[in-house]
Parts: structure tokens; sequence; C-alpha cells
């Protein structure tokens, strides 16, 4: 099996298990379960969650008792780019090849279907948790909310929205990519260690080596928006002009921002590489994210 099918594989075990955990479309209010679903299941790369599956796969843990936290995180993924597209913020109309949220369900719905998510996720872990009893799915969950919550993804979309038409510099930049972006996949991997059974200095290299991902895929994701289709992304192009955003591409140019990428993912494979062969699987994936066209 090539590492395509590979990927692929994965992605089908998460959407195996996001339909155990979502409540089903039939319930009451039907609306907002739609909603929720609708997103859940545009499609995607499912990143997140298979970093939590690979990490607590390499540290010797029991990928079952993980999926609670890797669908979580995808729901929570989920909800920020449901909130992203809304007119307050980005005002997108297309989220992977099709119309986002708002566009389908309204503003008012679209809000509360991420709201729900959120919400969601933190009950499934919650009750995993409780069912495990042991600290260090605690532990894991403290890690996807740290990611997720205000010293984190919510702190970058924030300097995101007020750094929006600003001649800002690197420092900034750099915090909303770390923030925005890398936090959630430092999560993810911190996670999965963490359920799996990771000592300490596995932790802070999984974070070190999450963190250059994250940025590293963020920056090609800039580079994407100024050399990509609508065709290939499944979304607007050109939405950081369209909001007057500084970016990589813009600060550094398109080949300046390729370098940088692949420099950052090199720093990450070379982190991975060095914790042994139970990272095969996590490095083949840093180098696809750096090749990637969508």
């Amino acid at each position: 099996m090539d590492f395509k099918e590979e990927l692929n594989a994965k992605v089908k075990i998460v959407d195996e298990y996001m339909e155990k955990f979502l409540p089903p479309a039939e319930k009451y209010p039907s609306v907002i379960f739609e909603a929720m679903r609708y997103s859940v299941f545009a499609g995607g790369k499912r990143l997140r969650p298979i970093m939590v599956m690979e990490a607590c796969k390499a540290f010797g843990g029991d990928v079952e008792k993980a999926m609670p936290f890797a669908c979580a995180i995808e729901m929570i993924h989920t909800y920020s780019l449901i909130h992203d597209d809304l007119p307050a913020l980005d005002n997108d109309d297309y989220r992977r090849g099709r119309l986002t949220s708002h566009k389908v369900f309204g503003e008012n719905m679209a809000i509360l279907a991420g709201d729900a998510l959120l919400h969601h996720a933190f009950e499934t872990m919650a009750e995993a948790c409780v069912k495990e009893n042991d600290l260090k799915y605690t532990r894991a969950m403290l890690a996807i909310a740290r990611g997720a919550g205000v010293n984190g993804m919510v702190a970058g979309q924030v300097v995101d929205v007020i750094s929006e038409g600003k001649q800002i510099d690197k420092d900034t930049l750099d915090y909303i990519h770390k923030n925005k972006t890398a936090a959630m996949i430092i999560g993810a991997l911190k996670a999965g260690a963490e359920i799996g059974g990771a000592g300490e200095e596995e932790i802070k290299k999984i974070e070190r080596a999450g963190e250059l991902i994250g940025v590293a895929f963020q920056i090609q994701d800039d580079i994407l928006d100024v050399t990509s289709t609508l065709e290939e992304l499944g979304k607007p192009i050109n939405s950081d002009e369209k909001n007057h955003k500084v970016t990589y591409a813009t600060m550094y140019g398109v080949e300046g921002a390729s370098k940088i990428v692949e420099d950052m993912s090199n720093e990450a494979l070379d982190i991975l590489n060095g914790m042994g062969e139970r990272m095969s699987f996590l490095s083949r994936l840093t180098e696809y994210l750096i090749k990637r066209k969508n």
C-alpha cells in the first residue's frame, strides 16, 4: 500500500468513528444536527485526528482508546472553520468545494452548529476520561483544550482579525501562525503521545515537531492561496488579499516562503526521524503536507 492509499484508509477510519460519536441527523431538533454533519462530512484531510492516532500508536498506546480525542479535535477544527467562514470573519462562500455552512443553513444556524461541535467535542472527551479513569486521558484533553483555546487557536484568530489591513511585522505573523494553526497540531500530537504513554522528553520533542509542522502547513496554505485555483483548493483563492492580510507569501514572495516551508519541514523531519522507525508514518505525512496542492 502506498502512502496515499494508507492515508485514505486512515481517513476512512476517522469518518467511521465520527459517525459513531456525532448525534444522528434525525434527532430533534434535526436542523442543528444536519448542520453539524454537513460541515464535518464535507471532506477534509482529517490531519489532526490522524496525528492523534499515529502519535498514540508510535508510543505503544491503544489507538481505539484515542479515538474519542481524535474525533473531538476534528469537531473543534470543523467548528473553527464554520466560524472562520462567517461574514464577520473571512466571509467565504465555499469550503472544501461546496457552499459554506452559513450559505446553506443561515448565519444563525452556522454559529450554533459551530457552538454545538465545540461543546460536543468536550463532552466526548470528558466521557472518555470518566470511563478510563486514568490521568493520562485528562492530560490529553488538556492538550487539546489548550491548543484550541485562548492560549492557542483563539488567540491566533484574534490577532489575525485585529491585524487585517495593517503592515504587521514577522513576530506578529509568527504569533498568528503558531497559535491559529500550530497550536492545534501540537495539541493533536501531544494528546496522542500522552495516551500512548510518552515520557516528558519525548513530549517536548513532539511539541517542537508539531510547532514546526503547523507553521509550515499554514505558510503552505498561504502560498496555495496565491498560486492555486478554486477547483484545486476547494475554496476561494486570493482570500488573504481580499481581507488585506499580510502572509509569508506577501512578506517573502512565493519562492522565499517556499524555502521557509522546506527548512521548517526538514527540521521537523529531523526530530521525528531521530525518534526512530515508530515515527515513520508521521514523517511521511510531514513530507506529504509540504508538497500538497490543496
